[in-house]
């Protein structure tokens, strides 16, 4: 299953690519899409400048509620696309939501994907509900606060262990959906349960109704905690999916607290026995609890990792 895939629609609106060459008429109107800027994998930074040049003549920046950034403007080497965005904000004052990083496996692996610092973004656009970004490469959050953003979605073979810290300890008052994929520390990341200690504790998030710890390697420490974390009886949806999740951190979350006030609990891509599987099931599906248990894995014999049992993330290079 590939779960590195260019995204069809976002912040509620379908994607749209903008062509290389179109008549303006043609064009759908500016408010109704996700505009997608993208020049191909073997494209250079003189593309991008010259097709935002011609998106910028040719849409009403004014409408444009929802960007989608590939390549160029992301992918090996370069992660700062988005100042193309920030030095047009004075004529962006509609936009709504941002996707940075939207490329494919064929375009750049997940884990070469650059990003850096997304604070100035996040200044200059106040008014931003939802922002998605792919990669993890030099990424960081240094973010005291937001107050509209609802949605931040950071898809990671490796997110730095600094960035989640900074996610973790930020005020974001509207945030009503989380979702982290934490990553291989190969691959840079390595994020502990401690470094998610605000988020675990319910502060500074209110709103919070849906969060996602997923794809990590340490997935039955962050199950253990999440079976006494305040956060949970917030939530209307929890995922500890993609990671390593196996009957150790199954068997922690049947044994704290009530998830009975959930409406979904997403597992896939698990590690977990047959008969623990029946064990959840039976816990929490006549409750009214969906439970995804779908993707169960086997550990990978031939495994060579020192202190490695076999079980592996979904996403990691």
């Amino acid at each position: 299953m590939s779960y590195v895939h260019h995204v069809r629609a976002f912040h509620g609106l379908p994607v749209y690519t903008f062509p290389p060459c179109a008549d303006p008429a043609d064009l759908p109107d500016a408010g109704s899409v996700a505009w997608r800027l993208s020049c191909g994998q073997y494209m250079s930074d003189d593309d991008a400048t010259t097709r935002w040049q011609r998106f910028t003549e040719t849409v009403e920046l004014e409408k444009v509620r929802a960007v989608v950034l590939g390549h160029p403007w992301y992918g090996w080497d370069c992660g700062g696309g988005d100042r193309y965005l920030i030095d047009a904000r004075e004529r962006l004052t509609a936009l709504e939501a941002v996707f940075l990083g939207d490329l494919e496996d064929e375009e750049s692996m997940i884990s070469t994907i650059g990003l850096h610092d997304l604070a100035p973004l996040l200044e200059a656009f106040p008014g931003l509900r939802e922002l998605a970004v792919r990669g993890g490469e030099d990424l960081d959050f240094p973010v005291t606060g937001h107050q509209e953003l609802r949605s931040l979605r950071v898809e990671s073979g490796g997110l730095p262990p600094e960035a989640a810290e900074h996610i973790a300890a930020a005020e974001l008052p509207s945030l009503e959906r989380l979702e982290l994929w934490l990553g291989d520390d190969w691959y840079g990341g390595g994020t502990t349960v401690e470094q998610l200690a605000p988020l675990l504790a319910g502060q500074g998030k209110p709103a919070l109704r849906h969060l996602g710890l997923q794809n990590s390697p340490v997935q039955d420490e962050l199950a253990a905690a999440l079976a006494s974390a305040p956060v949970v009886s917030q939530l209307r949806t929890l995922k500890l999916s993609m990671g390593v999740l196996s009957d150790t951190g199954a068997e922690a979350l049947l044994h704290g607290q009530p998830l009975t006030g959930l409406d979904e609990l997403d597992l896939s891509h698990h590690f977990l026995s047959h008969a623990m599987m029946l064990r959840l099931w039976k816990a929490l599906e006549p409750a009214g609890v969906r439970v995804d248990l779908s993707g169960r894995s086997e550990p990978d014999e031939d495994d060579d990792e020192e202190d490695g049992d076999g079980r592996y993330i979904a996403v990691s290079e």
